[in-house]
């Protein structure tokens, strides 16, 4: 199990993910996490899944995706960790469980 939060300076919204392989991240209503922001891509994130690495953080917007104020093309994801979209964009903490 996999849970996103959206954090501001507590958690603000929370979105849970039991079986899912891909989580897409963006503005576009088709994405599993939908976020409404300017600096925001129509598809900005994609976290996936793999039996060898587990969970992967993908960049897949030119705005950027950035992890301690670093851009990144694609980095491990860690219980814990916060991640931005765009430079001023939302903020969002992964919990990792991987007993689920």
């Amino acid at each position: 199990m996999i849970v996103l939060s959206l954090v501001n300076s507590v958690p603000v919204q929370n979105w849970t993910f039991i079986s899912e392989d891909v989580i897409r991240i963006g503005r576009a209503t088709d994405n599993h996490v939908v976020l409404f922001s300017a600096v925001v891509s129509r598809h900005h994130a994609e976290l996936r899944w793999n039996e060898v690495d587990g969970w992967q953080l993908v960049n897949i917007s030119a705005n950027g995706t950035y992890q301690d104020g670093e851009a990144i093309k694609t980095t491990k994801v860690v219980d814990g960790m916060i991640f931005r979209l765009a430079t001023s964009g939302p903020k969002i903490h992964i919990k990792v469980d991987e007993g689920s």
